[in-house]
């Protein structure tokens, strides 16, 4: 009669013996890995179904087939290394994907020298939790030894038999050709199997709900919702590839002539101002501040009776304070803000145009203020190698770029030097600047992880003390500290009253828990708030002589920022393509979001995460309530167009030849 111990034995023995068990048991884990990031994304409208599950399994199939060719013991240390790889790939993308809100790639991948700067960043967005992602290498390791030492303890016999028949036999050929057939058949039989189970219900996504997603799809998550993750990356490298690697694709001439007039029509329509604006401020300096993860939400408001912002406050009495201004930021983030409030064009869908397209060309406002006589400058406290700046400065026509080693370390705070130091050094570099001058700063000292020293602290958070909320409202109450130093410098050297003041935040705080923002506000926020509360940074614009101050609720966004100041110039941006709108000039404004969403002041569109429009909610802004999702429908190809034209423009470096053949046009 067997015992339960023999049983145990019987069963090891059977185990150990067959031969695919730690692939079957490798398959099972990445899954289980995939899942711990999906059930962490909290995304809307994204789910893993069963027909998820499969592209799941098929795609750990497709990745991994090629371990079942190795001998037993290459296999095993192969499936080890994948292991760590994909598991490596999937924590990557969960902690990219808690900042950023997407997912890891190439374009991010060749920016990947910056991560090691983020520091802080990088640790507060791991998780106890994400031990699980880990948690079966020890298992694996266990087994894995376990199995090995039964079979050379408990078999050693009988391979020594067959390793006697094998030497003896009179064709080893046959049997080591026979093995490597197995294998190969083995091998061949799972990739078949996971290309099927992964590409057909992708196909059948591709023609049902997700018609359209490859090929105009611009944000990664809504791949993803059809992909997978590990099909997501595959498909990355694969639109990568061919946009870098191989031909790439030429437009039509028709295309490009419907690019021109759409530029000539947004070039017509900035010029339609009627207020005497234009040319206003002739000669007037330009100082534009980047403030880091500087958000509207919190603009006049106090905590413990305490203003958290009180000299933008201020400064509102007398300036024009835009609260409907949004970021137009991608992946690239505060680059991003850079690049569209330069250049007047959306970022890309993926990565950063200061990395993977620095040496296009661009009509940017530096290069514009310099040929007309401006001394230009860009001031930045940090390594001029992040986000590829020293080079993408000079491509942008800067005559200067202060990075961190023209700066003196004499307050060190975060991530570089504080903000009130870098205005007081930043304003001392201005002085030797022949005037007039355009000088971009871009700060600091409020960025995530938003960990300010006790020395500097002054604002009390109350009930969020010590939360990364309240180091966040701290963090932002000291960059508006340094901003009223800037301001009161700026009046002591004279240059006030002929310098225009343009103030703005780059991109949201990376902050998502709307309990946090429903308890500083005191009041439940809908999708609607939360959305807007995420996307609206301040603007404030301060003219020398302090003229039309005052609230504006006009939709505006980065994009608005170089036509605008050239308006005020009395610099015309017809011959320019950009496609900001001119905030002084008549007419409505429409201002779309990299993701996809949209507003004219009138509607408000927020698309679903798996890009498919009428998945997406329309609101009226005058009631704030849901709308009919047809209202939507005419602006949203719209902004699908904008997106496609400025993706276009800068892909495939269009302004010299579309520049070239309007001149060509000219009589």
């Amino acid at each position: 009669m067997a015992t339960p111990g023999n049983k145990t034995s019987h069963f090891l023995k059977k185990l150990a013996h067959y031969r695919n068990f730690e692939y079957i048991l490798f398959t099972l884990i990445i899954f289980f890995k995939l899942h711990i990031l999906h059930d962490n994304l909290h995304a809307r409208y994204i789910d893993m179904n069963l027909l998820d599950d499969v592209i799941a399994i098929g795609s750990i199939l497709l990745v991994s087939f090629w371990t079942l060719w190795l001998p037993r013991r290459g296999r095993s240390i192969a499936m080890i290394i994948l292991n760590i790889l994909l598991t490596g790939i999937i924590f990557s993308d969960l902690v990219y994907y808690r900042y950023f809100g997407d997912f890891i790639t190439v374009p991010v991948l060749l920016q990947a020298g910056q991560v090691g700067e983020l520091g802080d960043s990088i640790l507060s967005l791991i998780h106890f939790r994400d031990l699980w992602l880990v948690a079966d290498w020890i298992i694996w390791l266990a087994i894995t030894i376990g199995l090995m030492f039964y079979r050379r303890t408990v078999t050693r016999k009988q391979t020594a038999r067959n390793h006697r028949a094998y030497s003896q036999s009179p064709r080893p050929g046959k049997t080591r050709s026979s093995r490597l057939l197995s294998r190969f058949i083995t091998g061949l039989g799972v990739f078949v199997l996971g290309f099927v189970i992964t590409m057909g219900p992708i196909r059948f996504y591709a023609k049902t709900w997700a018609v359209g997603l490859f090929e105009g799809g611009w944000w990664n998550i809504s791949l993803y919702n059809v992909t997978g993750l590990l099909g997501f990356h595959y498909y990355d490298a694969y639109r990568y590839a061919k946009e870098h690697l191989g031909d790439k694709p030429e437009l039509s001439a028709e295309e490009k002539d419907n690019i021109r007039d759409w530029f000539q029509k947004a070039g017509d329509a900035r010029e339609t101002a009627t207020d005497g604006t234009f040319g206003a401020y002739k000669g007037s300096n330009v100082l534009a501040v980047q403030v880091e993860a500087f958000m509207n939400f919190m603009i006049g408001k106090k905590i413990g009776g305490q203003e958290i912002t009180p000299n933008f406050n201020k400064l509102m009495q007398e300036s024009l304070y835009f609260f409907n201004y949004f970021h137009q930021t991608g992946q690239g983030r505060t680059s991003d803000a850079d690049f569209s409030s330069q250049s007047s064009l959306h970022p890309l869908p993926t990565g950063s145009v200061f990395v993977r397209y620095p040496d296009h060309t661009y009509d940017t406002l530096p290069q514009i203020l310099s040929q007309n006589g401006y001394e230009t400058g860009a001031f930045h406290a940090y390594e001029g190698s992040f986000w590829n700046r020293i080079n993408m400065y000079k491509a942008m026509g800067y005559d200067h770029f202060y990075s961190k080693k023209e700066y003196a370390m004499d307050e060190s705070l975060g991530w570089s030097l504080g903000d009130k130091s870098f205005f007081r050094q930043s304003l001392a570099k201005m002085s030797e600047e022949q005037q007039p001058f355009y000088s971009f700063l871009i700060t600091l000292s409020s960025h995530h992880p938003y960990s300010l020293p006790a020395s500097v602290r002054q604002l009390d958070t109350g009930e969020f003390k010590d939360t990364i909320f309240g180091n966040y409202l701290e963090s932002i109450h000291y960059a508006d500290a340094a901003l009223g130093e800037l301001v009161e410098d700026m009046k002591r050297d004279g240059l006030w009253d002929n310098t225009i003041l343009y103030v703005y935040g780059d991109h949201d705080n990376s902050i998502t828990e709307q309990a946090d923002y429903e308890k500083f506000l005191g009041k439940p926020l809908t999708e609607l708030d939360m959305h807007q509360i995420m996307n609206q940074v301040p603007l404030l614009v301060h003219l020398p002589d302090g003229k039309a101050a005052g609230i504006y609720d006009q939709p505006a966004g980065q994009l608005d920022m170089a036509p605008s100041i050239l308006h005020l110039l009395g610099i015309s941006t017809k011959p320019y393509y950009m496609m900001g709108n001119n905030l002084f000039a008549d007419g409505d404004k429409f201002v779309v979001l990299r993701s996809g969403a949209f507003t004219d002041g009138k509607l408000y569109y927020i698309p679903s995460p798996d890009n498919l429009f009428e998945n997406g909610n329309c609101y009226d802004l005058s009631t704030k309530e849901k709308t009919d999702i047809e209202k939507c429908r005419v602006p949203h190809e719209e902004a699908k167009k904008r997106l496609q034209i400025s993706d276009d423009l800068i892909a495939s470096d269009l302004i010299p030849e579309l520049r070239s053949g309007k001149d060509a046009q000219q009589p």
